[in-house]
């Protein structure tokens, strides 16, 4: 079989047993690392693991003609993860890459209403799919752990609270929240530094349940949250907070983006964008991903944005990287995933569950061992408009440590939103 030849080739951290479609057994051995054993049961692999893995793999997971006999499902992306450089070099793939990098404007076109298809396809999902793996507020984003043993729902409190500190917020501060999700930030905004906060969201489901929370937290005077693509936001506003959001803004669309930013930021104001950024030069998408979880979406090298930033005329205040936050972030939500497996395949099918497990799993592995990071670019129009130390924010979170876990959601009286798909 040629893709075992491949592999030969490509295996050196780990080991691989792979039964073929034909039920031959090939043994890979590499280095010390993950060992896997796994089957094929559809010959139509053979060749499409070899010609386009990246798409192919897991495809393959999903409908079920590519099954891990031992080991798991961590294990077989680990396994590909620690091998991913000896990929790179193959001639075959370089190419793609490079294809990659020329179409990538194509696949990252994201006009208004293009971006809103992309954001229905995955955000406008059940919302009791989102109920049963995400916290008690709904925070589907990376997580900030100030300690290893922290429970999924602390660390999201933490984020919020760290992301406060660097926005500088007083009370009545005019906020707006570009990718406003199901309105958590905005909410612990409007609440814990009684700001005036503006959410925008291209997600039917998020502008629905966003305002039903501020409603029931007696927030609607402060919080309001609208169906609308960042691009028609009008007005001035003393702080801007994205989280999670810039990964579907495409490439081509940065400096629009930053454009728009500066367009909206007063001239003392301060913004604040948090974004899952790759450690390594520009790239392209994941084939598997793109097609299947995040049509449209990429996750930059920090030297696009910056760059960007630049054009714009803007300057970057603070960055700071999130290396493995976004890890633990996952490895939470895949636990949660599987305790509820069997509700999530009765509200969708099998095939839907493999499909997420893959893509939790996979993405927690990226973060782990392979180029994927955080990043939280603070951004100003001035030089001075913020404090020349950092001392501001470590000072701000812990005055409000204490005081975030009697602020924070009760998911025993807040009502869930157990809608059927």
């Amino acid at each position: 079989m040629l893709v075992a030849r491949a592999l030969q080739s490509i295996v050196k951290v780990g080991s691989l047993e792979l039964a073929d479609a034909k039920g031959r057994t090939h043994r890979i051995e590499g280095g010390p690392g993950p060992s896997v054993a796994a089957s094929l049961h559809d010959p139509r692999l053979h060749w499409k693991l070899l010609t386009n893995p990246f798409l192919h793999v897991g495809e393959a997971y999903m409908n079920g003609t590519l099954k891990i006999d031992r080991g798991t499902l961590g294990d077989l992306i680990e396994l590909c993860c620690a091998n991913l450089s000896t990929i790179g070099d193959n001639p075959l793939f370089k190419y793609r890459d490079w294809l990659g990098l020329k179409l990538r404007s194509l696949q990252q076109y994201n006009p208004v209403g293009r971006a809103k298809a992309n954001v229905a396809h995955h955000y406008d999902l059940s919302a009791t799919l989102y109920d049963l793996f995400l916290d008690k507020d709904r925070q589907y984003s990376c997580a900030y752990f100030t300690d290893p043993g922290e429970s999924l729902d602390t660390a999201q409190e933490n984020k919020k609270r760290h992301l406060a500190a660097k926005l500088l917020i007083r009370p009545e501060t005019r906020v707006l929240d570009i990718g406003s999700g199901w309105g958590g930030l905005g909410l612990y905004l409007a609440r814990t530094c009684e700001a005036t906060v503006t959410g925008v969201t291209l997600s039917e489901e998020q502008h629905t349940l966003s305002n039903r929370h501020a409603a029931e937290a007696g927030l609607s005077h402060r919080a309001r949250f609208h169906l609308r693509d960042y691009r028609e936001e009008t007005g001035v506003y003393d702080r801007i907070v994205s989280v999670g959001m810039f990964e579907h803004v495409g490439a081509g669309h940065y400096r629009e983006f930053f454009a728009k930013m500066r367009t909206l930021l007063a001239d003392d104001g301060v913004a604040v964008l948090h974004s899952i950024g790759r450690m390594e030069p520009p790239s392209n998408t994941n084939a598997w991903l793109r097609k299947y979880i995040f049509p449209g979406g990429y996750s930059p090298a920090l030297s696009e944005v910056l760059a960007a930033i630049e054009r714009e005329r803007l300057f970057v205040t603070d960055i700071e990287i999130l290396r493995l936050h976004y890890a633990e972030t996952l490895r939470h939500w895949y636990d949660r995933f599987q305790a509820n497996r069997a509700r999530i395949a009765e509200i969708y099918d099998e095939r839907f569950c493999r499909m997420w497990e893959f893509y939790l799993k996979g993405c927690e592995m990226a973060f782990r061992y392979w180029n994927q990071m955080v990043f939280q670019i603070q951004i100003a129009k001035r030089q001075d408009a913020v404090p020349l130390t950092r001392d501001y924010m470590l000072d701000w979170e812990r005055a409000h440590r204490a005081t975030s876990a009697t602020d924070a959601p009760d998911a025993t009286t807040r009502p869930r939103t157990d809608i059927a798909a």
